[in-house]
């Protein structure tokens, strides 16, 4: 086995155990009681459910996000790194993760460089553990579901987020 080869079995390694961190003990779980916007995500393929909770100031920066709701461990981590990623970011720059880690998830080419801060650059590097999940394609609606609530819920569209 190559050194390449050892590295890239360590960073998956680390990344599976990311994953299983984040879903075991989720980030931000629970009601945001004074959201500013919601959206309610259902994957019907394999029963995942949950609802967004943003809460966006004056200026255009997302205070605080919460999710709750039920799922598969990738579900579940997937919002979680979500929350943990969006607090404290503007509204734009969240819809541009939001294209960024989509496109890349699901193959459509827009893996958007993102011009961010290093400590954003940071947060935004940990979203690499979910890139496994494109091996199994059933399971990238998993990953994005969070994602497609986000979305609607600063677009302010009511009804459900879905990954159909």
């Amino acid at each position: 086995m190559t050194l390449n080869a050892v590295e890239n079995d360590n960073i998956q390694d680390l990344y599976r155990e990311l994953i299983l961190d984040h879903a075991r003990a989720p980030r931000h779980f629970g009601r945001l009681d004074d959201a500013t916007h919601t959206a309610l995500g259902i994957n019907p393929l394999c029963g995942d459910k949950l609802t967004l909770y943003v809460r966006v100031d004056d200026e255009g920066t997302i205070e605080a996000s919460a999710f709750e709701g039920s799922g598969c461990a990738i579900s579940i981590a997937s919002a979680s790194l979500l929350t943990d990623i969006v607090t404290g970011v503007p509204v734009d720059k969240a819809e541009q993760v939001f294209r960024s880690i989509t496109g890349r998830l699901t193959d459509t080419g827009e893996d958007n460089d993102i011009d961010a801060e290093p400590s954003l650059q940071e947060r935004l590097d940990k979203l690499r553990a979910l890139d496994g999940v494109r091996d199994f394609p059933s399971r990238v609606k998993c990953a994005t579901l969070a994602w497609h609530a986000l979305h609607s819920a600063l677009g302010n569209d009511a009804k459900p987020a879905t990954t159909e």
